[in-house]
């Protein structure tokens, strides 16, 4: 009787979670259909808030100013937290310890205080290059976006490559080398496939928090708008539902890339059992 009532609890609780979490998401996607702006009731379903959208030079160019920032701080940032976190194993202990020590600080700090912080060191950058004729004094705007976005994800991908590069083998590393690898080969062929799993999840998560990113951005975007501070800059009068439309479409696309990636990994999954069953791989 109790492990009867225990999964019922369980059973409830996991439908309350998902209800908390999803129902929001549902009300915003019914909403973008509706006939009227308001989002107290539904009038009838249309699609021209979709088709507005398409339409509307603002916010289409706040998302394209967002997918770029998101795209190339994601790149840059991947790649230098990938090339810190192999030289943070490469430390010794106690050394590693005290920067992964200075590397949380990022993460936990708030994000108002390395907006802040970065907007700070950007203006006394352009007081400094008043005086020297060779460096550009006006960065700030898309220059000062992507070095504040690349600031803020780096740590995430040290976070996640550091741990997947604790659980490497260096045998296998040291078996390149002695098998006539050189150092080079030897990463490409044997490190780098081992990790990649984990660079390409830091790779998401850079890209997921730079075109989420508010705060930071607003402090050192300058003159040029993201889709978070549109979105803010409407919050000011009335919400538009081509908002509701846009998330919606973001929505889907995000929930499609997933669906894909879960699908081909499970598929990779059956492969290499059937493998390790000596079946026919197909």
């Amino acid at each position: 009787m109790k492990t009867k009532h225990l999964r019922l609890m369980q059973r409830a609780y996991v439908i309350l979670f998902f209800c908390f979490m999803y129902l929001p998401i549902a009300y915003m996607i019914v909403f973008s259909f509706n006939q009227s702006k308001g989002y107290a009731l539904f009038t009838g379903f249309t699609l021209k808030w979709y088709t507005s959208l398409l339409h509307n030079s603002a916010i289409l160019s706040a998302l394209r100013v967002s997918l770029e920032v998101a795209f190339i701080s994601a790149v840059i940032a991947t790649v230098l937290g990938t090339a810190a976190s192999l030289g943070i194993a490469s430390m010794s202990r106690k050394s590693r310890l005290v920067v992964t020590n200075i590397t949380y600080i990022p993460v936990v700090n708030p994000e108002i205080i390395t907006g802040i912080s970065l907007m700070l060191l950007f203006v006394a950058y352009q007081r400094f290059a008043e005086g020297v004729s060779w460096l550009p004094d006006t960065i700030m705007g898309m220059p000062t976006l992507l070095v504040a976005h690349i600031a803020f994800n780096v740590p995430y991908v040290i976070f996640n490559v550091t741990p997947k590069l604790k659980q490497l083998d260096i045998k296998l590393y040291e078996a390149a080398l002695d098998l006539g690898c050189d150092p080079r080969q030897a990463f490409f062929k044997v490190i780098l496939p081992e990790i990649s799993p984990a660079i390409l999840s830091a790779f998401l998560i850079c890209l997921t928090y730079s075109i989420d990113d508010f705060m930071i951005s607003y402090f050192n975007c300058g003159t040029v708008e993201t889709l978070p501070i549109a979105i803010y800059s409407m919050t000011r009068k009335k919400v538009s539902p081509e908002i509701y439309a846009l998330s919606t479409i973001m929505f889907v696309v995000i929930l499609t890339i997933i669906l894909i990636s879960n699908a081909m990994e499970s598929r990779e999954y059956r492969r290499d059992q059937k493998a390790l069953r000596g079946e026919d791989v197909k």
